[in-house]
């Protein structure tokens, strides 16, 4: 029983920084929603390391906070209503984190329609923040 009682609280203490990463990237994930829902590009930037690299669907790669709010500021005059869901998160190490999820969202226009895709992001951890560093995505299921 003794052994039982070790090796669950060896597996309870492994997995609490992966819980920890996970709760502290979702609550990343409702901050980038809320801040591109206000139009804060600026504040969507600030979420990124500052030598973060994104790559959109179609388009080149895009590095640095400043390039990389210019391109959500460009995204949101054509799409609306952003939703993530967080599939896994994966710990690479106690500062960084690999997250895979869904998204939704809607066109803007005479017909809008809804767009489902995929990403992956790496996080990092800089200071006591968890940053994105990598953020790619694209279209279907």
């Amino acid at each position: 029983m003794r052994n039982i009682a070790s090796v669950m609280a060896i597996v309870i203490s492994l997995s609490a920084p992966a819980l920890a990463q996970k709760a502290e990237i979702d609550a990343n994930n409702a901050k980038w929603i809320e801040l591109f829902n206000k139009g804060d590009f600026a504040g969507i930037a600030s979420l990124y390391t500052a030598d973060a690299i994104a790559f959109p669907p179609g388009s080149a790669m895009v590095q640095g906070r400043t390039a990389i709010e210019a391109m959500w500021k460009g995204m949101a005059e054509r799409a609306t209503d952003p939703k993530l869901t967080t599939v896994d998160v994966k710990p690479l190490g106690p500062s960084a984190a690999r997250e895979i999820g869904t998204f939704v969202l809607k066109t803007k226009g005479s017909a809008p329609q809804e767009i489902t895709g995929k990403y992956v992001v790496v996080w990092e951890k800089v200071g006591d923040d968890w940053k994105l560093a990598t953020d790619i995505w694209n279209d279907g299921k």
